[in-house]
């Protein structure tokens, strides 16, 4: 009879957390998960889910836009009433939470709330409660990062915007990351004035170079204010408090000034772990606070592991769960699971939308000492023929010559996640350009543009 009160101890309720705790519970064993917060972590409660949400109101303006060119006239304006936007989603949110628990219950895993830290190898306490477990799992995820500048108490992370008390006329969003250029680009959907400043020469640094580009464009049609090798000084109350004035200014190395009602931050994330007595533990932890682990997610300390946004692998949802269930099945199983980062899609949800697979080109010319046979497209959609709007798509594959595999594919344009997911599918499986030319299309979609590329732009 095992000596521990659990073999499974879950620090978070995030998606990894809740995953790994409802799989290895599913396996028979004994599981506690302890959150603090509400279930769901970020992506549930101030990430992905809301941030969609957001995004599909934005994407009703432009819809409206577009209306009349194919013979929609509207009685009046379209208004947007931002206390209704946000309490449907708070309503959805709260949904999702007892979503989130009903799944634990069914499964058995106990539910501890409150702040739980690390005592040793195998020990755990919440307050003054302690309890011991085979294996304790850290799925703490990440926080905002604002870095230290005059005026850093004014600012607004991602977290806050999504309850935000009033609706900000005049909003200056800092950072060029997918978290900046989605708000940004929402936020432009739903009414304000935006100004994006990124400190960098381009936006989406990890990113392909000509998709970056393209977006950055494309997101000034649409309004965005996007200025480039922009660094903030300081961010100051504004002096005047009458009529109109913007409550805060952002003032730039050069001079410049810029009034915001809101100032967002989202200058990166970092990993949560202060606070839970990892080093004390002796886990070992990363120039960024992130849990060092092998490529099974244990950490220095061998009952202890980490995954998700916690550890130092990839950062997305998705891959979160991914790690989970390959965690419980190296803990609880054969251990034949593994998480593959190859060829992971992922998207940034602007306006229009960024969906990616695959290496950049700089990276697959890197990879394959210049190798690689470039194949892109850029045009207006046949949706804009009628709409009245500018908006253009533009798709790039790239192909390691040798071997003719698609070893890239990058969008910019409508539902760009969507198309991505299914092409991604073909290529872990290793689909070659021949293949992708002899696939017949779904005519007419944005999406078959993908398999008549046929004219190469290098060899």
């Amino acid at each position: 009879m095992s000596t521990f009160d659990f073999d499974l101890f879950v620090i978070g309720g995030g998606s990894g957390g809740v995953r790994a705790a409802r799989m290895a519970a599913q396996r028979g064993v004994r599981v506690a998960l302890a959150e603090a917060a509400e279930l769901g972590g970020t992506c549930v409660n101030v990430g992905c889910i809301p941030k969609k949400l957001y995004s599909y109101a934005a994407g009703y303006a432009e819809s409206f836009e577009e209306a009349r060119g194919y013979g929609w006239d509207m009685a009046a304006a379209p208004s947007f009433d931002w206390e209704r936007l946000k309490s449907r989603r708070a309503h959805e949110i709260h949904r999702l939470n007892g979503v989130y628990k009903g799944l634990l219950d069914a499964t058995g895993v106990t539910l501890l709330r409150g702040w739980a830290q690390v005592a040793d190898a195998h020990t755990v306490t919440i307050g003054e409660q302690r309890y011991t477990a085979r294996h304790v799992l850290v799925a703490t995820g990440g926080m905002p990062f604002v870095p230290d500048l005059p005026g850093r108490d004014l600012v607004a992370v991602s977290d806050d915007m999504f309850d935000l008390p009033a609706f900000p006329k005049r909003l200056v969003v800092v950072g060029g990351g997918y978290i900046a250029c989605e708000f940004a680009s929402i936020f432009n959907g739903l009414g304000a004035k935006v100004t994006l400043l990124q400190r960098q020469a381009h936006i989406l640094s990890s990113f392909d170079e000509n998709a970056r580009e393209f977006l950055a464009r494309e997101m000034g049609k649409a309004g965005v204010d996007i200025r480039l090798n922009a660094r903030v000084a300081s961010v100051v109350a504004s002096s005047s408090g009458e009529g109109d004035a913007a409550p805060f200014e952002v003032v730039l190395e050069s001079g410049a000034r810029i009034e915001a009602d809101t100032v967002l931050y989202a200058t990166g994330r970092r990993p949560c772990t202060q606070g839970l007595g990892l080093e004390a533990a002796g886990v070992e932890l990363d120039e960024h606070g992130a849990v060092v682990v092998d490529r099974n997610y244990r950490s220095s300390v061998p009952s202890i592991h980490a995954l998700g946004d916690v550890s130092t692998h990839v950062q997305l949802t998705p891959v979160a769960l991914a790690e989970a269930m390959a965690l419980v099945d190296t803990l609880f199983g054969d251990g034949q699971r593994k998480v593959d980062y190859d060829y992971i899609p992922t998207a940034v949800f602007t306006h229009p939308n960024l969906g990616t697979c695959g290496l950049t080109e700089a990276a697959a010319r890197k990879k394959f000492d210049d190798d690689v046979t470039v194949f892109a497209s850029e045009f207006k959609t046949l949706r804009h023929t009628l709409s009245g709007r500018e908006e253009r798509t533009f798709m790039k594959l790239l192909v390691h010559t040798s071997s003719d595999r698609v070893v890239g594919l990058h969008m910019v344009g409508p539902d760009a996640g969507e198309v991505v997911q299914g092409f991604a599918v073909a290529m872990r499986a290793g689909a070659t350009k021949a293949q992708f030319d002899t696939t017949i299309g779904v005519h007419p979609t944005v999406a078959e543009e993908f398999v008549t590329m046929r004219e190469s732009l290098s060899a």
